[in-house]
């Protein structure tokens, strides 16, 4: 595979929503990117957002940030895509399938149209399967697209065992794989705080029977309908989460995150997109990451897999209707 060098450590955001600019406020806090380009189907809005974060520059870390429009993406290193549909209370993510999809061939059409040869990352809902219909539609290398998968639920997964054990997150290990969605599952069999395995520090014998760590996951699993139920949407969390990803490409860090990227075999699964962990770096996924799942999980991904590749299909009829 030919390398991407990065140069101009360009960013482009698809959308400036609560998740779009969520992520431009962070990338302009952590001084990531040397130049970020908001684009919106709303030119105001993505003027308005620009101008609001410029005026923030001499509180953050110097940047170009200008809104602009697709051609902006023909030298982009990463083209962000959180345009599309919300998700609306009660309504799950794979309710979004048939909606965003069509949404999403425009906006990849156009992007590849102007000559975009970067690395996409998707985070609009349902996430899976929109990583899967940008990579039908982009044409690109699939360690090219990716999606920000379980990253987001991992991470609640690891502050809420933290918050329950009274230990600092950053030193619980711990990953949620599959669907970023109602069919995701938990890793107990790998869930390390200081490099001590869970079943062993808590002393429980069975932790996907015991109530509590089951309490914990569904709490997990179900933290955006909880969010979304008492504000409307979730943007800060995932919006921190696309920096992280941004991060890891951008600094060619070849950090293991859990993304949705393309299964061809690992975990003994083919053609689908879900989270698993994954070696990411300024070429996109250098590696995945196969964990020795145990029986039980090994089933539930397959479980999870099977509602994607259903849905995804659904997707892929619907854009070409």
């Amino acid at each position: 595979m030919a390398e991407l060098k990065t140069k101009l450590r360009k960013v482009v955001i698809i959308g400036t929503g609560f998740v779009g600019s969520s992520y431009a406020y962070s990338l302009l806090n952590q001084g990531v990117a040397n130049e970020l380009v908001l684009v919106d189907l709303n030119k105001d809005k993505a003027e308005g957002e620009a101008r609001d974060l410029n005026h923030g520059m001499p509180f953050g870390a110097p940047m170009k940030i200008k809104a602009g429009d697709y051609s902006d993406c023909h030298n982009a290193d990463l083209v962000v895509i959180t345009a599309g549909a919300n998700q609306k209370p009660g309504e799950t993510r794979l309710d979004l399938v048939s909606k965003n999809a069509k949404i999403f061939k425009g906006i990849v059409q156009s992007i590849m149209d102007v000559g975009f040869d970067g690395i996409f990352l998707v985070a609009t809902n349902p996430v899976d399967i929109l990583s899967d219909i940008t990579l039908e539609v982009s044409g690109l290398p699939q360690e090219r697209v990716i999606g920000s998968g379980t990253i987001l639920d991992t991470a609640r997964f690891r502050y809420l065992l933290s918050e329950h054990f009274e230990v600092d997150s950053r030193n619980v290990h711990a990953y949620i794989i599959g669907e970023h969605g109602d069919s995701e599952l938990p890793v107990w069999s790998h869930v390390q705080i200081g490099g001590i395995p869970l079943s062993r520090y808590a002393g429980i014998d069975d932790l996907y029977s015991h109530p509590v760590m089951t309490e914990l996951f569904v709490n997990v699993r179900d933290a955006a309908y909880h969010i979304i139920e008492r504000k409307g949407a979730t943007y800060y969390g995932i919006g921190l989460a696309l920096v992280r990803l941004t991060k890891a490409i951008l600094n060619n860090e070849n950090s293991i995150v859990t993304i949705s990227t393309h299964l061809n075999g690992e975990y003994g699964l083919d053609d689908v997109y879900l989270g698993v962990p994954a070696i990411l770096n300024e070429n996109g996924v250098r590696e995945i990451i196969e964990l020795d799942l145990n029986e039980k999980e090994q089933k539930q991904l397959e479980k999870s897999a099977s509602v994607l590749k259903e849905m995804t299909e659904v997707a892929k009829q619907a854009i070409k209707e």
